[in-house]
């Protein structure tokens, strides 16, 4: 019902595109029925995307926005709470404002998505090294013409001294060093200060550079890696692994039943559970693991120089601490009950590329969905399944069917 809806936005949207720019009838072949993808991406199905692109295309025809990529890719990003911070600017803007400008939004965009924005900063930060390069290579310089300066002066005063006849000239000689050597001793004191300015600033540019690298991988509600870090962490461990002949899995982990859990208590109650799963997560792993939110309720976890059944164990142990963990609305203390986690499990083959790793995982991650969720399935349970329909998956708890209600 969903694909309908959304190719049905989508063809009136692309009519009345055709119609506004000609009145001529179109004639020609229909549009042909879209394939269908061989291969899903993890984290990129069309059940798990579908409702986003429907509420953004809705936005979009509810304001008038335009169609076009950068005005979907901001209403996607506004439906999928991906940044926060993104969904807050908009907020405050239908809040203030009967109308929004496309200047505002594209302002908004600008500042979230756009790569310029990045860019900018980079660029900004660029700008400050390049201003205290020529700074310090201003300062050297002068250092430098002070320093011939009092050779000239020693050199002078040395052909004067064989010309002395009487005390009166060399005691002028002698003052004449005395003040040079004050003057570069003082030259130099600025000189200094100057080259600690400079070092102070540099060292300040390195750490703004610094943040500006890490919140390109970090996720702003969790706090936890984003996807594009999950990415560069899996190719690093894999390129380890095969360097060190040492084990290495992965776990990707869903919350169960998100969207109902979303649509019963709000987003804001829902964001509060994906920060839960991101603090049970940190406590769950070592320094050498790496827990990043992989897209929307999905997160994943890097376990270097962990083998499988280590793996089903660290998996295990998370699934049984966010179960254990209540959720409460702070503003009025209710308990809004638990939230479960279903988690996948797979070990990397040597040979294997990061797709092959992350899809082994999501498949099992999809087959402990199917099984009734709050459950830990690994690869070898897979296989076990083949012979004995999952007997061997994990303990299951007793799944939570129906939330409480918001207005009891």
């Amino acid at each position: 019902m969903v694909r309908g809806t959304v190719w049905n936005i989508v063809n009136m949207t692309a009519r009345k595109k055709v119609t506004a720019v000609s009145s001529r009838p179109v004639v020609g072949r229909p549009d042909p029925v879209p394939p269908k993808i061989r291969e899903v991406v993890p984290g990129r199905s069309y059940d798990q995307t579908a409702p986003y692109a429907l509420s953004a295309m809705q936005k979009i025809g509810a304001l008038q926005a335009p169609a076009d990529p950068p005005s979907f890719h901001l209403w996607y990003a506004y439906a999928s709470r991906t940044f926060p911070a993104l969904n807050h600017a908009i907020n405050e803007l239908l809040e203030r404002k009967e109308t929004i400008s496309l200047e505002e939004l594209d302002g908004v965009y600008d500042r979230y998505l756009s790569s310029n924005w990045i860019v900018g900063r980079v660029e900004k930060v660029g700008a400050g090294f390049r201003e205290e390069v020529d700074e310090v290579i201003a300062t050297i310089e002068a250092a430098i013409g002070s320093g011939a300066d009092y050779a000239v002066n020693l050199t002078g005063a040395s052909k004067r001294l064989g010309d002395v006849k009487d005390r009166e000239s060399l005691r002028e000689i002698i003052e004449t060093l005395v003040r040079a050597t004050h003057e570069v001793a003082e030259r130099n004191q600025i000189l200094q200060t100057s080259l600690k300015s400079s070092k102070k600033e540099i060292t300040e540019l390195q750490k703004n550079l610094a943040v500006i690298c890490q919140e390109g991988l970090t996720d702003p509600l969790t706090s936890l890696g984003n996807r594009k870090q999950f990415d560069e962490v899996l190719d690093q461990a894999i390129e380890q692994s095969d360097r060190e002949q040492r084990p290495l899995s992965l776990l990707m982990c869903d919350i169960d039943h998100f969207k109902k859990f979303n649509d019963t208590f709000g987003h804001v109650m829902g964001d509060q559970a994906l920060r839960l799963i991101a603090s049970a997560m940190k406590l769950a792993v070592r320094g050498q693991d790496t827990p990043t939110r992989y897209g929307g309720e999905e997160f994943a976890v890097v376990l270097p120089d962990t083998a499988l059944s280590q793996a089903v164990a660290v998996a295990e142990n998370l699934r049984r601490s966010i179960i254990e963990k209540k959720i409460v609305k702070r503003s009025s203390g209710e308990s809004l009950g638990r939230i479960t986690v279903s988690v996948g499990v797979a070990q990397y083959r040597r040979g294997d590329v990061a797709q092959a790793l992350t899809e082994r995982a999501d498949r099992c991650l999809y087959a402990a969905k199917h099984a009734g969720r709050n459950r830990v399935v690994s690869e070898s349970d897979l296989a076990g399944a083949q012979r004995n329909a999952l007997s061997h998956a994990s303990i299951v708890e007793p799944e939570w069917q129906e939330y409480p209600s918001a207005n009891p």
